[in-house]
């Protein structure tokens, strides 16, 4: 692989910001998903809403909405884009002492919406582990990716059910 199949990068393989502006401006989405994993308890504190810092899963939801939109400030050459929705689910599934997390960004624009996605699932999960680990230090964020991605020239993508 060379520097020239890397689209971050110029022929001389200096990092350089994208130009999307010959790019045809299209309704993008992007969807990701990831979890939290926890101790039993941790996870009943949430569920029952008896966490003394609140509502932790109303706070982690805003969090990810807000990291979709802060995401060219924290990813360093992507872009700034107009999004038009940002949807984050939080589920708690006590089978798994987890909590999973989906999130949709949408946009209509010249550039994709998959780190926006991806942002706010990490944001969203780092939120429920910041209000809990002065009783759960031992969280795991896992599992995150990008699920699904629509618009542009590279059209409809899906990640396969093997990945």
């Amino acid at each position: 692989m060379s520097y020239n199949d890397l689209t971050h990068f110029n022929a001389s393989g200096e990092a350089h910001m994208v130009d999307v502006g010959n790019k045809n401006v299209t309704v993008r989405e992007g969807i990701a998903e990831g979890r939290i994993y926890m101790q039993p308890e941790t996870l009943k504190k949430i569920m029952e809403g008896s966490h003394k810092k609140g509502d932790v899963l109303g706070i982690a939801r805003v969090a990810g909405i807000m990291g979709a939109k802060k995401t060219p400030d924290l990813v360093p050459l992507c872009h700034p884009i107009l999004i038009t929705a940002v949807d984050v689910e939080l589920v708690p599934e006590p089978e798994k002492s987890a909590v999973y997390c989906k999130a949709v960004v949408r946009c209509g624009g010249q550039t994709g919406v998959e780190m926006e996605t991806l942002t706010a699932v990490q944001v969203a999960l780092l939120t429920i582990y910041d209000m809990c680990k002065a009783v759960d230090r031992g969280m795991v964020i896992s599992e995150v990716g990008l699920l699904e991605k629509s618009g542009g020239k590279s059209g409809h993508w899906r990640r396969s059910a093997n990945a």
